[in-house]
């Protein structure tokens, strides 16, 4: 069966570390105030010259030389970001140029949180109906130029960064590696519940991001819940065969009540929200990359990506490597 097979991961991160103890020299907050609530403790933010198609690239390109693969040979990048450089084009493109790839598709996807599975299950049935070879996905944001850092319920949570993963479409057998199964979900009537208050279309402005805090929570435990089990169902794997669970990096309130709800040990949970913050599109691929260089992921683990965020969207993807 052809099946999408992982060949390499990278992560880029912009050079500006912010502790909570400088936000909170400007905000209303405290330190422990956030942690207590959140799990976090510091955040990437980019500066001068640092945006999300420099990330993206810097990210591309570190997942190239993981999967020792040149450039030229990707025919499709999918980028999940909800702060492009530019209305248009895609910032995919300037990736595609950055990596010296020609001729292939490239393009941006927007599901905010949501949008490295998104683009992976994109990506994925791309490779299988056999329109490209091989493909970058890749999340990356800069949402610290969306946040309003005057209000503390917000900003505290979120940072910048990237992370790219490179898939092949290869012939493999039925217990091989690659991308097993996935599950994509959305609900518009929540969309007032976490959202950017700007657009081209409604106030050609950019907005800042605003959210209800305690209505995602429950929204997010009980969705990635599900949609984790209908995965496992799809795939026709149990809970206790799952290596690691990759989690979008929100909170770690969500990442704890999630696990318990799965009943997963939480020493098989990838946490980094606690120095990453929130990095929407961005999470997922970021903590992963971390863990595979770190040693804790390995060739032949079962790993289980999932996230949630504005629209609603959400969903979950398998992947043994």
């Amino acid at each position: 069966m052809i099946r999408s097979v992982f060949l390499g991961s990278g992560s880029a991160l912009p050079k500006r570390v912010v502790p909570n103890a400088e936000l909170a020299e400007t905000v209303d907050t405290t330190d422990e105030w956030i942690v207590e609530r959140t799990g976090i403790r510091q955040r990437h933010i980019a500066g001068e010259g640092e945006t999300t198609s420099t990330l993206a690239s810097d990210a591309a390109l570190a997942a190239l030389a993981d999967a020792g693969i040149d450039g030229a040979s990707i025919d499709l990048i999918v980028l999940a970001t909800a702060t492009p450089d530019r209305t248009f084009p895609a910032s995919a493109v300037r990736v595609q140029r950055a990596i010296g790839a020609k001729g292939g598709m490239a393009f941006d996807l927007q599901a905010v949180c949501s949008g490295f599975l998104y683009a992976l299950v994109t990506a994925d049935s791309m490779l299988r109906a056999g329109q490209a070879k091989r493909a970058l996905v890749i999340g990356a944001e800069t949402f610290s130029r969306i946040l309003d850092w005057e209000d503390r319920g917000t900003c505290v949570l979120f940072g910048d960064g990237a992370g790219a993963i490179v898939l092949e479409a290869q012939d493999v057998a039925e217990d091989g590696p690659g991308v097993l199964a996935s599950s994509l979900h959305a609900d518009g009537s929540q969309e007032d519940l976490l959202y950017v208050d700007g657009g081209p279309s409604t106030t050609q402005t950019v907005g800042h991001l605003r959210m209800k805090g305690r209505e995602v929570f429950r929204h997010a435990v009980v969705n990635l819940s599900d949609v984790l089990g209908e995965v496992l169902g799809l795939a026709d794997v149990a809970i206790d065969d799952v290596d690691w669970l990759v989690p979008h990096q929100a909170n770690a309130r969500i990442l704890d009540a999630t696990a318990r709800k799965l009943g997963l040990p939480a020493e098989r949970v990838v946490v980094t929200v606690d120095r990453h913050a929130n990095t929407s599109a961005a999470s997922v691929p970021l903590a992963f990359d971390v863990a595979r260089k770190d040693g804790r992921i390995g060739a032949g683990d079962l790993v289980m990506f999932e996230a949630m965020g504005g629209g609603f969207t959400w969903g979950a993807s398998l992947l043994r490597l």
